[in-house]
């Protein structure tokens, strides 16, 4: 680990922060894939909006599970096996969805993508953790969140495509192959810590791992700041995934034209979400020294204004809708990233970071659960103003949330 205060990164370190780039930008190509889908699922199986949320929200329930779980896990197994079984396991759940014609079928394997999905963003910090220090931990973070940004824009034009070329099931069967190829790049490139250690066995000496696991998330939940990023992840998240699941689907109804289309123009939002996690991590460590709170603020109060911005722009301007989609995503991943990677780990008990990103992950998926069904049941009830008006309370609402932790900073 550098040194506090080094203006720079070893190349053990950089190397590590690209291995980290990479890996957790895969899984992205075998979840947000199912965007480019949603249109061609709801026209081949009859299914509602309602149903497609319902859909979409399984895996939101099983991935928050997962978070809670694995978070605790990661500070006992190696991250880099934990990453693998969830590289691989989904890349087979992604080939088994594409085969899929049912609606209790797809929920079931799609939450179990899920679960797998959520042994993903808990080692990766894990390892961040053990290799970056407090000084340098928000930009080491919003560097590795630009591969699944990166990839979320990539897999939006690769899904896309597929989508177009040979129907919403290939939209699954190709990503799950890339899935699959980086997996195995991964488990022989990537090491947990800057020196060799054991891997943790039960002993006499040792506590065994259910007594562990369990002191770690009693730790973890009797940490009431915590509490505060938990529920602001949540409402970030059920934004989040409004655009990032009904991105597609709603360009498509609004402004007309086909999947990949459509697919390419909503990779932008992603894009964007670049600069945000970029910036955001910038501001927090050097500009604020620290203090990851007011850029929260800032962002989601600006996000909520962007977000009622595009309802208006969407169905006038094409280029505007366009610059806009660009700036949410930096209103979205700029805070998204700050809270679930360096202001969980700032806030965490010491040795416990996993288990803290773990937690308040888990309630960013209830949120994007909820947020899911809610989008969908709005979208089939009332139109498409409804649900954009949801996304930005929820941007609001989260910035109202964090406020009272307006002081705290990184230790040092």
């Amino acid at each position: 680990m550098a040194p506090e205060g080094q203006q720079g990164w070893t190349s053990a370190e950089r190397r590590v922060i690209w291995l980290l780039w990479a890996t957790y930008g895969a899984f992205y190509f075998c979840r947000n894939n199912i965007s480019a889908a949603v249109p061609g699922i709801q026209a081949d199986l009859e299914l509602t909006k309602t149903q497609i949320g319902t859909i979409l929200g399984a895996l939101k329930l099983a991935y928050g599970i997962g978070q809670l779980l694995n978070g605790q896990l990661a500070e006992r197994v190696s991250p880099r096996l934990l990453l693998a079984i969830g590289l691989f396991m989904s890349a087979g759940l992604n080939a088994v969805f594409g085969l899929g014609t049912g609606l209790y079928f797809l929920m079931f394997v799609w939450a179990a993508n899920g679960y797998f999905q959520a042994l993903g963003w808990t080692p990766c910090m894990r390892i961040a953790a053990n290799w970056f220090a407090p000084a340098t931990r928000g930009r080491a973070v919003g560097l590795i969140a630009t591969g699944y940004l990166i990839a979320g824009g990539l897999v939006a034009i690769v899904a896309g495509w597929a989508a177009d070329r040979v129907g919403w099931r290939g939209a699954h069967f190709i990503p799950a192959a890339i899935l699959a190829a980086i997996g195995t790049f991964t488990l022989i490139f990537l090491r947990n810590a800057p020196q060799p250690r054991p891997s943790p066995s039960p002993s006499p000496s040792t506590p065994t791992s259910t007594s562990t696991l369990t002191g770690t998330l009693v730790e973890t939940l009797a940490n009431p700041r915590l509490w505060l990023l938990a529920i602001a992840l949540g409402l970030v998240d059920a934004c989040r995934y409004g655009f990032v699941d009904w991105g597609i689907t709603h360009l498509m109804e609004v402004q007309g034209g086909g999947v990949g289309k459509n697919a390419l123009k909503f990779a932008i939002l992603p894009l964007g979400g670049v600069a945000g996690a970029l910036g955001a991590g910038w501001l927090s460590d050097r500009v604020f020294r620290g203090r990851r709170i007011p850029v929260l603020v800032g962002m989601l109060l600006l996000l909520g204004v962007l977000t009622v911005a595009y309802h208006a722009a969407v169905t006038t301007s094409l280029p505007l809708s366009l610059v806009l989609l660009a700036l949410i995503g930096a209103g979205i991943y700029g805070p998204q990233v700050l809270l679930v990677g360096p202001a969980a780990m700032d806030l965490a008990r010491a040795g416990k970071s996993a288990a803290a990103v773990g937690f308040v992950n888990f309630f960013g998926y209830l949120g994007a659960f909820g947020g899911d069904r809610v989008t969908g049941q709005l979208a089939d009830a009332y139109g498409w103003h409804a649900p954009v008006y949801f996304w930005a309370s929820c941007a609001v609402g989260a910035a109202l949330v964090v406020t009272p932790l307006w002081r705290h900073r990184a230790a040092s």
